[in-house]
């Protein structure tokens, strides 16, 4: 996109690419299909999703928003319809289309692309970029705009190399996480369910035993941990909490609500009238069919204290109510986020203090621009974070 703009506006452009191929990262965006913005109309509200970062694209999203993004993409011959969570997909043809609409619009624009062609370093002094080092080959422009993305997915190409050409131009990088990954969990007993997707479930996050966040949605249990989309979402502030002030470590734990929409009274209710109806042939097995996938089933006797097999008449009114508090609360305790190889983004990088929110340009260094997810700015899923990369990008390619 920063190509695209530059050259459109006269400028002689080179894109400087580490792979063979480009888009790489793209190709996988939204399982293939290529989320690539939101429909949200409140501009305030698309803004919020960027937690408290996200002030800093006010100025771009002015120039170039995600109404704007989805009228570029169909001129270029990328038709959208809008999905759930307005969600903008091509019509047809997911990410390889959108690759190929770009790559069609650096051709019409006479962008060089130099592939196979990793950068070493930037040469920087007295706070100005005079060339790029790759290989044994130096490159020299008026202008550089660093944009090869974050750390996720690092098979792709992100491996970080664009941190280290910020820190040679004297940028700070804020702590780097993975965002929007799985979480590993310190109990095993999670892989008993592994691949069980659950439903209109809540799931809270408590910090030393308080509640600071919660989402209502999908979740899977995983051979490590808890993933799908709930606990992707709750991944990105998990880092806020991890560390207390004094620098110790916070006691983080899910507490998972298999039954969110029925209150502890409802479902001990609920529970008793089955029980009756299946009075003198009744187990508590079949009595958990009702009321859990069957695929969770071993996961939810290992945490119960009642056999499988116990003659649901012979339940106490102790054990209904423990097997009601199970339901409404499964505890787990996080063990940490899991790796870049499954994020879908990066939370942290090139700090938004030290850069020009209307231009992208470096405060600290004239001519150097910066675009994309190497910027501390992440989104959540829903075409967030491809719209920072377009807002940044046309941006950068404009000054």
């Amino acid at each position: 996109m920063a190509a695209i703009r530059a050259s459109s506006l006269g400028q002689k452009t080179a894109v400087i690419e580490k792979n063979h191929s480009l888009g790489s990262k793209l190709l996988l965006s939204g399982k293939g299909r290529c989320n690539f913005t939101n429909a949200e109309p409140d501009i305030d509200a698309f803004i919020s999703r960027y937690r408290d970062n996200g002030k800093f694209l006010y100025s771009a999203f002015s120039k170039f928003g995600p109404l704007r993004t989805r009228e570029w993409f169909s001129r270029i011959g990328v038709k959208w319809d809008e999905e759930r969570g307005r969600r903008i997909f091509p019509r047809e043809g997911g990410s390889q289309l959108v690759l190929d609409a770009l790559l069609m619009q650096c051709r019409k624009y006479g962008v060089k692309i130099m592939r196979s062609t990793p950068v070493k370093a930037l040469k920087v002094s007295s706070g100005h970029v005079d060339f790029v080092l790759t290989g044994n080959d130096e490159y020299t422009a008026g202008k550089y705009i660093i944009a090869t993305g974050g750390k996720s997915y690092p098979k792709t190409g992100s491996t970080g190399d664009g941190y280290d050409f910020a820190r040679q131009a004297g940028h700070t990088i804020t702590p780097l996480y993975p965002s929007l990954v799985p979480v590993r969990t310190r109990e095993t007993w999670p892989k008993l369910a592994s691949g069980c997707d659950l439903k209109n479930v809540r799931v809270t996050v408590l910090a030393d035993g308080k509640n600071v966040a919660e989402r209502f949605g999908e979740m899977e249990f995983t051979n490590f941990g808890v993933s799908g989309p709930v606990i992707m979402e709750l991944s990105r502030y998990l880092p806020d909490w991890m560390t207390r002030d004094d620098g110790t470590g916070t006691e983080l734990q899910f507490s998972l609500d298999m039954k969110p929409t029925l209150s502890p009274e409802i479902l001990t209710a609920r529970i008793k009238r089955d029980i009756e109806k299946h009075s003198g042939h009744g187990r508590f097995r079949g009595l958990m069919r009702s009321l859990i996938p069957g695929n969770m089933m071993a996961l939810f006797l290992e945490l119960s204290d009642i056999p499988h097999d116990k003659p649901t008449d012979y339940m106490s009114d102790e054990e209904i109510a423990a097997t009601v508090s199970l339901l409404k609360d499964i505890r787990m305790n996080v063990n940490g986020l899991w790796s870049w190889n499954n994020a879908v983004v990066t939370r942290g990088g090139v700090s938004l203090k030290e850069i020009e929110p209307s231009t992208m340009k470096s405060k600290l260094c004239g001519n150097l621009y910066f675009a994309g997810e190497i910027l501390d700015l992440d989104g959540p899923s829903g075409g967030f974070n491809l719209q920072v990369c377009w807002s940044t990008g046309y941006v950068a390619g404009s000054d």
